[in-house]
């Protein structure tokens, strides 16, 4: 849970256009060029992910020799998948379900890369299009794109990075067992599982992710991973990548990963907090390769501008509605609970753990690169692109209204009394997945960014997971959500 550096961008995330046929012939040739490379290092199959709205990463694969033709045409799929239920069952929403229609997944060649930890695979991030060439409205990686693309109209960008918690388990069955004993943040837990994490740290490196740091983490068997930060879109794709990298060398070593945010009922969930910082182009003597970073040197909270209180305001004042698209599951609010570090208050604080806003400024000397948001509410059982489309529309809709942030919170806010609470308005965040998707489908400013049918389908799902596990008792639903994510 500690912070990740946030360096300057490299460059802005644009729209995704409708196919033509000479997008068609590019992509085919780019995709053949790949395909022989490939091919001359051992691959023999390309798997194309997207994640659903449930928050599980889906594919369909091709061999490498098809991979042109994927490119060019795409490979089909059906809508339906975008309302899949994490045990697989369907519902529907106004906008899709059923067994009609088809989609066509295309593989984004910059993002093309051999997995290491899966000898004789690759992986791309599917962008998904309608057959007439059109993006597919619940294509939540392109509007993604769209939300970045709408910050760098006003000429700002964002810096994000995603931290993965999981757990670890010594066992194959249904059940979890800590594979390791150590303590809480202990070297014992590195020393236990050396080559394993070894392993690991080799295989994300040979796969292009930059790690930031790697611990043992507070619940039995669990351990955090910190990438480098980059753009919005790039930061999803890593998380996806890191989180079936992790998957993978956990299976080698006679393991497996669990990523849910509520492994075991009496125990800390899994995380996956989101860091975030603004930046614009400024002079070249205050600027990192040419941009600032809004949130540090300004004359605000801690050091902030006005629009980087703006962007985090913005975020604040939505944080019960974003709740529904970053901890989505029923088994999210067994996580949501005070005096966990999970950030159960809507407020913010400098270093707080306890605030669901954590304000980052680093250390003296590197506050310019290293100041950052870090949000706390959130889980690995969010769809990465459409938390983080979600996220930037709020702090958008901030930067619009000029919002300002409240007082700072310096304490564990469940340890003042409710009037205490009221008085510093610090209000509670939603306990329960029907409070926060209630939260989710009354908010208008998600609701245009993230369009009808992006609503629609959220809250078809969000309402088809709650009656599947109502009534549930805690174990139960921890069970039923452990080795889904």
């Amino acid at each position: 849970m500690e912070p990740t550096s946030h360096t300057a961008p490299r460059g802005r995330d644009a729209g995704v256009p409708a196919l033509d046929g000479h997008d068609r012939a590019r992509f085919g040739a780019r995709a053949a060029e790949a395909a022989r490379r490939l091919a001359g290092e051992g691959i023999v199959a390309v798997a194309l992910t997207w994640v659903d709205v449930s928050g599980i990463t889906r594919t369909k694969t091709v061999p490498v020799e098809r991979l042109e033709h994927a490119a060019a045409w795409g490979v089909g799929m059906s809508p339906v998948f975008d309302v899949f239920l994490l045990d697989d069952s369907i519902v529907a929403g106004h906008h899709i379900g059923g067994p009609t229609g088809d989609l066509r997944l295309h593989p984004d060649l910059d993002r093309l890369v051999p997995l290491a930890a899966l000898p004789g695979w690759a992986h791309a991030p599917a962008l998904r299009y309608d057959q007439d060439g059109s993006i597919h409205p619940l294509d939540t990686r392109a509007l993604l794109r769209r939300e970045v693309g709408r910050l760098a109209e006003r000429g700002w960008t964002v810096k994000a990075a995603i931290e993965i918690e999981w757990a670890v388990s010594d066992g194959g069955g249904e059940e979890f067992s800590p594979a390791c004993k150590g303590p809480a943040y202990g070297m014992t837990r590195v020393t236990e599982l050396a080559g394993y994490l070894r392993g690991l740290l080799e295989a994300l490196r040979a796969t292009g992710v930059t790690v930031v740091q790697l611990h043992p983490e507070y619940a039995p068997g669990q351990y955090e991973v910190s990438v480098a930060a980059e753009g919005p879109v790039g930061a999803a794709d890593t998380a996806v990548l890191v989180r079936e990298t992790i998957r993978a060398v956990t299976m080698a070593h006679g393991m497996a990963a669990s990523f849910s945010p509520k492994v075991e009922a009496g125990s800390v969930g899994n995380g996956a907090h989101v860091h975030l910082s603004l930046w614009r182009d400024g002079d070249a003597d205050a600027a990192v390769n040419g941009a600032v970073n809004a949130m540090a040197g300004g004359p605000g909270p801690y050091g902030m501008t006005a629009a980087g209180e703006a962007f985090a305001a913005g975020i604040l004042r939505r944080l019960p509605a974003l709740l529904a698209v970053g901890a989505p599951s029923v088994a999210s609010y067994l996580r949501l609970i005070p005096s966990h570090w999970s950030g159960a208050y809507a407020c913010w604080g400098l270093e707080n753990r306890e605030a669901a806003l954590r304000f980052v400024t680093g250390a003296d000397g590197e506050r310019a690169t290293a100041a950052n948001l870090e949000v706390k509410c959130l889980d690995g059982a969010a769809n990465p692109y459409l938390l983080l489309a979600a996220l930037l529309a709020a702090g958008r809709d901030g930067l619009g209204a000029d919002l300002r942030l409240p007082e700072p919170v310096d304490v564990d806010p469940a340890g003042l009394s409710e009037e205490e609470r009221a008085a510093r308005g610090i209000a509670p965040l939603p306990s329960s997945l029907a409070e926060s998707a209630a939260a989710f489908e009354a908010d208008a400013v998600l609701r245009e960014a993230l369009g009808e049918a992006v609503t629609d389908t959220v809250a078809a799902v969000r309402r088809g997971e709650i009656a599947l596990l109502d009534g549930a008792t805690p174990e139960r639903v921890a069970a039923a959500t452990r080795w889904r994510h």
